[in-house]
């Protein structure tokens, strides 16, 4: 285990803190998200995103979530171990009120339905503002419609993408957010089933951050040329420009569409990949839908209610599931626990997910129970005021950790470990605990590793060993060593030597 050591190098550091749920999501009125399926909403750190993302790498960006600069979202995976999560960066001009921010931010964070790309938690750090979604692994409705590879979307994936639109929609409604800003193919987002979802991101109300529509004329609700103002009919005119989209398979203006439209001229407007995959009835009811939509009149216009009553008509092949329809591969569970296929401790669960708080009440109830048979041969000359001094640094060491004071407890065990006279594998342990607590990750690590070293059957070492692996981002190697610990607590317990932590 002693040569892993060469392989490190120092990465952005985790920040650890408690963070707390603010409310509890909701989940009514037929929005199918299962009860603790998505987190509460939450504030986070600056440092814990920054630690998610690399320190906001370049790397880690990502075009899924449809956002441009200078307003940036990127993929972060969080040091607990949670799921990947998407991470939203606002221009240092936006929201500069940070009341408002997190009042708008709190709000939209309490829908939770199975059709968005739910809101989970934000932070509000000095000139930082950053929002924080369920990442969607499968990329925006526009990659899939204008930028496709293998093959075209299939005319029953499009219509329940629409289908799932207005549900949004209509479930945002009911929930007092019938506003939507920017609604295009960029903010429909495919989650790890192939479910098509509305970002989250259009539902915040700030007109610094950027336009509410499309800078293109062409693609603008006429009443918002002439008021400035978005209204729940607006939003249903740009409805109308995505139904356009999913017949299409292009980005047309709707004036061009309209006139087709009313020349009865399908053909020209309707996808040719399509051909002959849909029947005429369906078409004609879809281009309707659409036309509706598009009225120059906003009161002219169907509500979300009706929409969904319409579509839901429509909708072919409804038992087929729709990462099939997208021809996506099944979804690998990569953000499964390793707890689910390791008979994990709860020290090495602790561990696996950073709780640093569990793991230090489990420490200090554990004592040095595990130092017993640990060689320190002393001699009588030993027996020195020196070695007073080791003991009380010691017994200093264990106050400050016991009190939480770990810069003074790193301290107190540095000047026990560097007298020389003793070894313990526990004071190192609990060194190690203290320098991932004051962030820092290395020499965590080399506490950890030179306790295995004293002690080679302890899987505590291992355990800590992961823990401050996972804050360098070296996830492979922690799992390794998780493996490691647990086949070695393993074959602890059938030797009849007791269960560890």
């Amino acid at each position: 285990m002693g040569g892993r050591c060469s392989k490190y190098s120092v990465c952005w550091c985790h920040s650890y803190f408690k963070n707390s749920a603010l409310e509890s999501p909701d989940h009514e009125d037929g929005a199918k998200a299962e009860q603790g399926a998505v987190p509460s909403f939450r504030e986070y750190g600056l440092a814990e995103l920054q630690a998610a993302t690399s320190g906001f790498s370049s790397d880690n960006i990502v075009s899924e979530h449809g956002e441009k600069a200078p307003n940036i979202v990127f993929r972060g995976r969080p040091a607990t171990g949670d799921a990947t999560i998407a991470v939203k960066r606002f221009n240092k001009s936006a929201w500069p009120d940070a009341r408002q921010f997190l009042e708008e931010a709190r709000d939209v964070g309490q829908l939770r339905s199975e059709w968005l790309a739910n809101l989970i938690g934000c932070c509000c750090e000095g000139d930082e503002r950053l929002l924080v979604a369920e990442f969607m692994p499968h990329e925006t409705l526009a990659k899939h419609l204008f930028h496709w590879d293998t093959q075209p979307m299939r005319w029953a994936m499009r219509i329940r993408v629409a289908l799932h639109l207005a549900q949004a929609l209509e479930y945002c409604s009911g929930k007092g957010r019938a506003l939507y800003h920017d609604l295009n193919a960029y903010r429909v987002l495919f989650d790890k089933d192939g479910n098509p979802r509305l970002s989250c991101f259009g539902l915040m109300k700030n007109s610094r951050d950027g336009k509410s529509f499309s800078t293109n004329l062409a693609f603008t609700p006429p009443e918002y040329l002439s008021t400035g103002r978005v209204t729940p009919e607006s939003v249903i005119y740009s409805f109308g420009t995505l139904l356009l989209d999913l017949l299409t398979g292009k980005h047309i203006p709707p004036s061009h569409a309209l006139d087709l439209i009313r020349e009865k001229n399908f053909v020209v407007l309707m996808d040719s990949c399509l051909e002959g995959h849909f029947s005429n009835d369906d078409g004609t009811e879809l281009v309707r839908l659409a036309s509706r939509c598009l009225q120059q009149e906003p009161r002219e216009r169907p509500n979300p209610k009706s929409l969904v009553t319409a579509l839901t008509a429509l909708q072919k092949e409804t038992e087929v599931p729709s990462n099939v329809l997208m021809d996506i591969a099944p979804e690998t569970h990569q953000d499964e626990s390793p707890a689910q296929s390791l008979a994990l401790t709860p020290l090495g669960e602790a561990c696996y997910r950073l709780d640093l708080t569990a793991i230090h009440e489990m420490l200090e109830k554990a004592g040095y129970k595990d130092d017993e048979g640990v060689a320190n041969e002393l001699s009588f000359q030993m027996w020195t005021d020196q070695m007073q001094e080791t003991l009380n640094s010691k017994k200093r060491g264990d106050a400050a950790f016991r009190n939480k004071d770990f810069p003074a407890a790193i301290d107190s065990y540095t000047q026990f470990i560097e007298s020389g006279t003793m070894v313990s594998p526990t004071v190192l342990a609990r060194r190690c605990l203290c320098y991932l607590l004051t962030n820092k990750q290395q020499p965590a690590l080399g506490d950890a590793m030179q306790a295995q070293v004293i002690s080679p059957e302890w899987p505590t070492a291992l355990y800590l060993q992961a823990a401050a692996l996972l804050t360098l981002k070296m996830d492979s190697d922690a799992l390794e060593i998780l493996k490691e610990g647990t086949s070695l607590e393993a074959l602890r317990n059938g030797s009849g030597r007791g269960t560890v932590l």
